[in-house]
């Protein structure tokens, strides 16, 4: 059966009536309107994209948009990981802290990412989502520099904490961002675009602490080393959330790089992703409905077991490397490849998902390519140095298979509630991952850390089960619902893909697999 139009026009108008309103406030671009205004959009446009409009409007937003959140994506994961490079400059020493506690530091950050997910999810869907994220990035940019004055665990402790509460908006901001200007078929190499900065931060930020770390020696600054990478770290970050406040716009309604008539089309060219742009009302059978969804738990489930390895390789690199016989200042150096490594394989992963329409397939190769990092790290000699460390870029490669599920919650969830509450389970499953992550690596286990790469080893095996897990419920979902389209009597509803229906809700939906 269809589903029954008037349950989302709350206010009980029909749909003509509220196209009149909205008529004016879609093509003036007033800010933070409901997504009733997508369905107006779509009722006056009255024509369709051509692929030459279609393709130059693509390049427009590309050209306005991507560099924004690729810089950004870039210095939240240097920022975040600066901590694995403080590790070796001497932060370690001047704070008096044990490995224990080193591992404490890399888990407080998503404890306090864990704390901040559900509230800033919840704000994404209320407030404006360009400023909220900016105010995020301007704050945690602060926090970031202040650890330079921590002298002390408990300081440390504190503004890591901090730090993660702060960070825990920009990635479902920028899923967000992803799914109200891109096809689904457009989203997987978008996404993998701006996620596969990580990587380029691990080859930047490896050059930076190198640079910092030398010249600390030569004696070139007052201060430590890992104090100026902070200060200097934090300045950025704070000018960005700036810019990002003035540059990135709340929606496709509000965009000041498109004219009134592009913002129609952009809001046009969507219309098949049957998820509209956006709603502000939180309506609480979504709620009920992303509780109930199995694949929101197989999501969560994923997102556990492959951040698991991620939390720990993210706050031990710098040390692994130590540990294989480098020394200190070298292994900062030998920490770049894996970011071209991770970058070569997060792309190639989202676009030949997207290419072969295999999304949820090529995500289990990349994971698998991260299975056989962690047994290369865990098997070969400890006396065989490039063998392992090769194995180590292997393993950042696991990154890839994170993308793919990230990229399934934008692409196969609809319904601005659920949306959002999937988005902050999932989220919140990142930082459960990532909390557990550094707690494998145990003193006792140095320099080869068995337990963790016990750990990781189980954990990757679950992932790639869990991911074809979704695409079997893919799968099913996909064929009921085109039996459902079939059946004599099946009638869509007018504008039914800017209506805030979820995707099991809305028969003419398609699950990307």
């Amino acid at each position: 059966m269809a589903p029954e139009p008037m349950r989302q026009l709350e206010d009980g108008e029909n749909l003509e009536k509220r196209v009149s309103v909205y008529k004016d406030i879609v093509v003036t671009g007033v800010r933070d309107v409901p997504d009733s205004a997508a369905i107006c959009t779509a009722a006056i446009s009255g024509r369709t994209l051509s692929k030459e409009e279609s393709a130059r409007l693509v390049r427009k937003i590309d050209f306005n948009l991507m560099p924004l959140l690729c810089i950004v994506y870039l210095v939240q994961f240097l920022d975040k990981v600066s901590l694995s490079y403080a590790s070796i400059m001497g932060i370690r020493q001047d704070t008096n802290l044990d490995l224990s506690q080193y591992s404490w530091l890399g888990s407080i950050f998503y404890i306090g990412y864990l704390v901040g997910e559900w509230p800033t999810n919840y704000a994404l869907q209320r407030l404006p989502l360009a400023k909220w994220s900016s105010a995020n990035i301007f704050m945690w940019g602060g926090i970031l520099a202040c650890t330079a004055a921590c002298t002390e665990f408990k300081g440390l402790m504190v503004v890591r904490f901090l730090l993660g509460l702060c960070e825990a908006c920009i990635t479902p901001s920028f899923s967000l961002v992803t799914a109200q200007w891109y096809l689904k078929k457009e989203q997987g190499v978008r996404r993998g675009i701006w996620f596969s900065f990580n990587a380029m931060a691990m080859v930047v930020g490896a050059v930076m602490a190198w640079g910092l770390a030398k010249t600390g020696i030569e004696g070139g600054f007052a201060i430590a080393a890992w104090r100026v990478m902070f200060l200097l770290l934090g300045s950025i970050t704070m000018a960005l959330g700036v810019i990002l406040l003035i540059f990135l716009p709340d929606s496709p309604l509000n965009a000041r790089f498109l004219n009134k008539e592009e913002r129609l089309l952009a809001v046009e060219r969507i219309r098949s992703n049957q998820s509209g742009i956006g709603n502000k009302a939180w309506k609480l059978y979504q709620f009920k409905e992303a509780l109930a969804d199995p694949l929101t738990w197989l999501y969560c489930l994923a997102s556990i077991t492959l951040n698991i390895p991620n939390g720990g390789i993210t706050n031990f690199f710098s040390i692994i490397i130590t540990d294989m016989g480098y020394d200190p200042i070298t292994s900062l150096l030998y920490g770049a490849p894996a970011g071209a490594v991770v970058m070569a394989g997060v792309l190639s992963v989202m676009f030949l998902g997207d290419f072969t329409r295999m999304r949820i397939l090529c995500g289990c190769v990349g994971s698998l390519v991260g299975l056989m990092g962690v047994l290369l790290l865990w098997q070969l000699p400890m006396e065989n140095q490039t063998g392992r460390l090769i194995g180590y870029y292997f393993v950042a490669v696991i990154i890839g298979g994170f993308t793919t599920v990230l990229s399934l919650i934008s692409s196969n969830v609809a319904g601005s509630t659920k949306k959002s509450t999937v988005t902050a389970l999932f989220m919140i499953s990142y930082a459960v991952g990532n909390v557990i992550g550094p707690q494998t690596f145990l003193d006792k286990d140095a320099p080869r850390y068995d337990t963790a790469l016990i750990v990781f080893t189980a954990c990757i095996i679950v992932a790639v089960l869990t991911m074809l897990a979704i695409w079997s419920v893919n799968v099913r979902r996909n064929r009921a619902n085109e039996a459902i389209r079939n059946a004599p009597g099946y009638v869509a509803l007018q504008n039914q893909e800017f209506l805030d229906l979820t995707d099991r809700e809305n028969p003419a939906f398609h699950y990307t697999c």
